[in-house]
């Protein structure tokens, strides 16, 4: 996972070990005025904006990915609820009759992000839902025709996955597709 937000930075994590000597990490960020960004980083437009703000509901039982998700959500103008359980997302549902989105990951004790869903299109049938996971596989009641994915995403990832649920008109699952980043990681 920090690979991943290394990466999506334009920086690297580097890891040194030695036996009975323990282990280094270094984290290599560019300075702010993006000298270091990488090409590839640096060339993705922030195209397919979203016309209108939107009010997202942000869930993920991590701190730093849902912190992440929610700094790249406002950058592109969109109002943000961060939720760290689906009974917080379910709180914040109620009282914020505004919301127009929810994001959430898979993996959460207590509920897990296919059982908020669940809830979700019991009381807000019409809600579009995105669920991002770093899972490659989802459990066998899950929706079969789900793909699999990987964290860590892009910002342009995430705006064509927001832009595809809430214009959909359905309320139906949207996952965000990421783009693998090095090995394989779980979130």
């Amino acid at each position: 996972m920090v690979h991943g937000l290394a990466q999506q930075s334009g920086g690297r994590l580097f890891l040194k070990s030695q036996k009975g000597e323990g282990t280094t990490a270094e984290l290599w960020l560019p300075t702010a005025k993006g000298a270091a960004v990488s090409p590839k980083v640096a060339a993705e437009p922030k195209k397919n904006a979203q016309t209108r703000p939107l009010v997202v509901v942000v869930v993920d039982d991590d701190s730093l990915v849902r912190t992440n998700m929610a700094a790249m959500l406002e950058d592109l103008g969109h109002r943000v609820f961060e939720a760290s359980s689906g009974q917080q997302a379910l709180e914040i549902l109620r009282r914020e009759s505004t919301a127009d989105l929810v994001i959430t990951d898979y993996a959460m004790p207590q509920m897990t992000g296919l059982q908020l869903i669940q809830q979700i299109r019991s009381e807000w049938p019409a809600m579009p839902v995105i669920l991002a996971t770093g899972y490659a596989e989802l459990p066998r009641d899950a929706d079969p025709t789900l793909p699999k994915l990987a964290k860590p995403f892009f910002q342009h990832d995430l705006i064509q996955a927001v832009n595809s649920a809430v214009h959909s008109g359905r309320s139906t699952i949207r996952i965000l597709q990421f783009r693998q980043l090095g090995t394989a990681q779980n979130s």
